[in-house]
């Protein structure tokens, strides 16, 4: 295969991405506009980033070989994270930005204290590095396989790449390049689609080559409880993870929280039925893959039926959107350890400018981190099993309480600490001694009941106890008086740093605007130089440009006013 092209279209792009990252270089003043935007970012593109965020090459690998396998239930399961969603826009997302915290780990200290949080930023800071880790691998393996070369470098190589442009931009370089990558991956699959089914011999060739149930909702070990118990965990993986509370937190208002939540699940409600039918129409094309080699089924119909070009754009697509999730979780994780552990509790005095340096340092150390777990992937039996044992066995114990801290003023630390431990000895327990010591193993549904349901059944017991005594928290009262104090320290904000920031976000939505320009520029190109997909790549690359006015736009009715002087503004106080 001839690769020059598609690693032309790789380079580029990527090259590109990295320039992004160098413009955001200067935006960072301080931890509230390098992690959070100042807080003003416009909520659909905190809606499209979430969505990014969620979305990984792992969605193309893990889902692509569920979908390969037992078909339509690969749609289903992803209709769960609609459903979630649409419950954290209800419910969840707003009372997030009403507790006025930079990130979750600040509302957790605030509400259930410094031991909670020492010990959740501990477990978080973990589980995200393997979850990260072990989704760069597959992009990894996708572009060596591709382009021919060796994994452990590519891997190393794709994964330092990853790091820089959020060790150096912060979540504005984060949210663009995730804005790009959305479009690129979507220009990609629709180019994919009807090449794909045009292979297959169109929609009757497809439907009559695949096992009769291969349309059923449910399929396989993935059965009623297993969607249920999805449904629940994603309300709380949706609602409650520390990556996506950053998204919620980082716009104007809880109507804008709402927002973000709602664009998600709207994304999610369409963008699984068009971005699984190409493994599931490779079903009917090669059906013979078995074991891991079904986790290739994404890359086999891409190589199949992609000319050189795009190719290197799906593949470029995959990457982005994987460097998308694994650098949202960078931006966090950095997040929590500079504001929530450096200082918080090592140095509180600490200036802006060594914050700053603090939060690129510890970017690059974690980033390092998921390069290392990125290696180990093969070793624990692929990414489908790497991410739904680790899901299952943390997301419950980790994500429940703090929920619930958002509602009850009746948990307490301890109890906190108590569900928490119980979930992860409970779960860690089923997955690794069960089987060993009983010969029992769980199957999906049953170890997502276990590890969603147990934390939820054991809180809601305490709050019937706790209502029943009439006793309510003292971390809770504290809580009232620092939130009141935050939501006082807010309302004083100097002229400065409102202009800075909307100096700030009036450049990322241009930026958005020239990096959709970009992109349309580059398939107008490609659509000369591919030998099938012409008219449509051509077509895509039209929307794509038009697009670009919709940032446009939004970058104009950003109005800046020079910040007014100190005397005048102590003047007009007085």
């Amino acid at each position: 295969m001839n690769t020059t092209i598609d690693t032309a279209v790789i380079v580029i792009f990527s090259a590109f991405v990295l320039a992004i990252g160098m413009l955001f270089a200067r935006t960072g003043r301080n931890l509230k506009s390098f992690f959070a935007g100042g807080e003003a970012v416009p909520w659909f593109i905190g809606g499209l980033s979430l969505f990014m965020s969620f979305f990984s090459a792992g969605t193309f690998v893990a889902w692509g070989s569920i979908a390969y396998k037992h078909g339509w239930v690969a749609i289903t399961i992803q209709w769960t994270m609609c459903i979630g969603a649409l419950i954290t826009g209800l419910y969840l997302a707003p009372r997030w930005k009403a507790t006025g915290a930079l990130t979750a780990a600040e509302f957790i200290r605030a509400r259930l204290g410094e031991t909670v949080q020492k010990v959740y930023i501990f477990i978080f800071t973990l589980v995200s590095l393997f979850i990260k880790g072990s989704v760069l691998y597959p992009v990894a393996k996708l572009v060596s396989s591709s382009l021919n070369l060796p994994l452990v470098p590519c891997t190393i190589g794709l994964g330092l790449f990853m790091i820089a442009y959020t060790a150096v931009g912060g979540l504005w370089a984060v949210m663009v390049t995730d804005i790009l990558q959305f479009v690129v991956l979507s220009a990609a699959v629709f180019i994919l689609l009807p090449l794909s089914l045009d292979k297959v011999g169109g929609w009757n060739g497809f439907t009559s080559n695949v096992p009769d149930d291969f349309f059923n909702l449910l399929n396989g070990e993935y059965t009623f409880g297993f969607i249920a118990a999805f449904v629940i965990y994603h309300i709380c993986y949706i609602g409650g993870n520390w990556t996506f509370v950053q998204r919620y937190t980082s716009v104007d208002s809880p109507k804008s929280a709402k927002k973000v939540a709602f664009l998600f699940a709207g994304l999610y409600l369409i963008s699984p039925v068009i971005w699984m039918m190409p493994p599931m129409i490779y079903k009917a094309i090669n059906p013979s893959l078995t074991g891991l080699d079904t986790e290739n089924a994404y890359l086999m119909i891409c190589k199949l039926v992609l000319p050189p070009g795009l190719l290197g754009l799906m593949l470029t697509g995959m990457y982005f959107s994987t460097s998308a999730s694994a650098n949202t979780a960078l931006n966090v994780v950095s997040a929590v350890f500079t504001n929530d552990i450096y200082k918080g509790l090592i140095n509180p005095a600490a200036s802006d400018k060594k914050l700053m340096r603090v939060a690129r340092g510890s970017s690059w150390v974690f980033g390092l981190g998921m390069i290392v777990i990125a290696l180990l992937v093969p070793a624990a039996g692929g990414i489908v099993n790497v991410v739904l044992s680790i899901s299952s066995i943390s997301g419950g114990p980790l994500l429940a309480p703090p929920l619930w801290a958002l509602f009850s003023k009746r948990l307490n630390s301890r109890t906190t600490l108590w569900v928490t431990g119980i979930g992860l000895t409970v779960n860690l327990f089923f997955k690794a001694l069960s089987p060993i010591l009983f010969d029992v193993k769980l199957t999906r549904g049953e170890e997502t009941i276990v590890g969603v349901g147990l934390p939820l059944l054991l809180l809601l017991a305490y709050e019937l106890y706790a209502r029943s005594k009439d006793v309510v928290a003292a971390e809770y009262y504290q809580y009232l008086i620092s939130r009141q104090q935050k939501r006082d320290d807010a309302q004083v904000e100097s002229p400065e740093e409102a202009y800075a920031v909307k100096k700030q976000n009036r450049f990322g939505l241009q930026v958005i605007a020239g990096s959709l320009v970009f992109t349309a520029l580059m398939l107008c190109g490609l659509s000369f130089l591919t030998t099938q997909g012409a008219t449509i790549t051509a077509v895509i690359s039209g929307v794509v440009l038009v697009a670009a006015l919709i940032p446009w736009q939004a970058s104009k009715r950003v109005q800046l006013s020079s910040p007014a002087p100190v005397e005048k503004l102590i003047n007009s106080n007085n």
